[in-house]
């Protein structure tokens, strides 16, 4: 077999991923990545607000610190990442790089942390939380929404071939060959 004979034939698979899918697989792995790194910034006290803040709006707050509720707001935390990822798909799924991701997790964080989160209760007031946790999850859901984003935008918009210097991305779901 000739080599041309063999890269027609490699050509001739093609890699399609299901956007759905792959997104809800995005999502469940932020939330396992990001949910244990946050898990860890509230042992060791980074942050004042609860694992389980997620579900803070329908528990007692008093409640929380138990090992069981922390479970289940880490198991909250995942549910959102898969919602979050699945929005980003279809919100900002055609958009390339990683500043898309690193917004859309920022507007996350103000939303939970600055807006709608104090309004319901899954998270305290303005005034209580101090700057550490500010920033504590500030970095977190940065990172957060930059691991959702540009896993994304590196599996749809030939990232891959963009990374090794390659040129321009053509958008196209063929593999990179090199």
């Amino acid at each position: 077999m000739s080599k041309n004979t063999a890269s027609e034939g490699e050509k001739a698979i093609e890699h399609f991923t299901n956007p759905i899918l792959f997104s809800l697989k995005v999502g469940l792995f932020a939330g396992i990545v990001w949910g244990v790194v946050r898990w860890l910034e509230t042992g060791m006290n980074f942050t004042q607000v609860h694992q389980a803040f997620l579900v803070d709006p329908f528990v007692k707050r008093s409640m929380l610190g138990s090992f069981g509720w922390q479970a289940i707001g880490f198991a909250a935390f995942i549910v959102m990442s898969m919602i979050a990822a699945m929005f980003y798909l279809i919100v900002l799924g055609k958009l390339r790089g990683p500043w898309p991701g690193i917004a859309f997790g920022v507007v996350w964080w103000a939303l939970l942390f600055l807006g709608a989160g104090p309004l319901v209760g899954a998270v305290p007031p303005l005034k209580t939380i101090s700057w550490t946790s500010y920033i504590t999850d500030f970095c977190l859901f940065l990172l957060w929404g930059l691991f959702i984003g540009y896993s994304i935008a590196f599996e749809f918009h030939d990232e891959m071939h963009r990374e090794r210097g390659g040129g321009g991305s053509s958008g196209s779901r063929k593999p990179a060959h090199g």
